[in-house]
């Protein structure tokens, strides 16, 4: 299917106007969606691998839900904690389309806007791990990650709202295909290995750490470090070994 400009051939409907500019090229994987009352086209197409320009050989990378990202090289990226600051309004948009009337023009009026909201919500969640993982591809040659099981994490229902706010399955998918297009390394360390409970000065494990615990206080040395920066220079390391 040929496109190009602000035009795409598709099949059978021809030649269809699109909204930003597209690549002019002839392509065979071609996938037509729809988000709320928008219309969307994803397309393939290869190109030469871009080469990252390295300012730092090893990075590592501890995710969480009070920030998004810590690196070690000291760089924190925030959570945008898109759906918590939008929920309220998702419940009112909710509440108002379950009191239309079925069948009638104000309910499909109310559910349009009430998937345009989730598709903003969704949007600024897509955007902060877009910019997060960019960095990262960009900016360092080997990226070091944990092998986390959301599932599993997920089972905590105290926390399982903000740790779906994340994205974090999103987060690990969009690295390994950027990681494959700006020629870098990501390395998924064991999901059993403790980032968090390892002193990064001296190598001392702790026998237990509790999640209010948020600055790493090591019982050996006594070295003080905020604890996922500690974990993301322990992530690092993991190159290495």
């Amino acid at each position: 299917m040929p496109m190009g400009g602000t035009s795409v051939k598709l099949p059978t409907i021809g030649w269809v106007k699109t909204y930003e500019g597209t690549t002019t090229t002839t392509t065979t994987k071609l996938t037509i969606s729809r988000i709320a009352d928008e219309w969307y086209i994803a397309f393939a197409y290869e190109v030469d691998c871009v080469e990252s320009h390295s300012t730092h050989e090893v990075v590592g990378v501890d995710v969480g839900v009070k920030e998004l990202a810590t690196l070690s090289t000291g760089v924190v990226f925030a959570n945008p904690k898109a759906y918590k600051k939008n929920i309220q309004k998702l419940k009112r948009l909710s509440k108002a389309h379950a009191q239309k009337a079925k069948g009638s023009s104000n309910r499909h009026k109310s559910k349009i806007k009430l998937a345009r909201h989730h598709a903003k919500v969704s949007n600024i969640r897509k955007d902060s791990l877009h910019k997060l993982t960019n960095h990262l591809c960009k900016n360092h040659a080997v990226i070091v990650i944990e092998d986390l099981s959301v599932s599993g994490m997920m089972q905590n229902h105290k926390l399982a709202q903000s740790i779906a706010d994340c994205g974090f399955y999103e987060f690990k998918r969009q690295l390994e295909y950027k990681c494959k297009k700006y020629g870098c390394t990501l390395i998924v360390a064991d999901r059993w290995y403790p980032s968090s409970k390892i002193c990064s000065s001296c190598g001392h494990k702790k026998e237990s750490l509790s999640l209010s615990e948020r600055v790493y206080v090591c019982d050996k040395c006594g070295h003080t470090l905020d604890r996922d920066l500690n974990a993301a220079i322990n992530l690092s390391r993991r190159a290495l070994a």
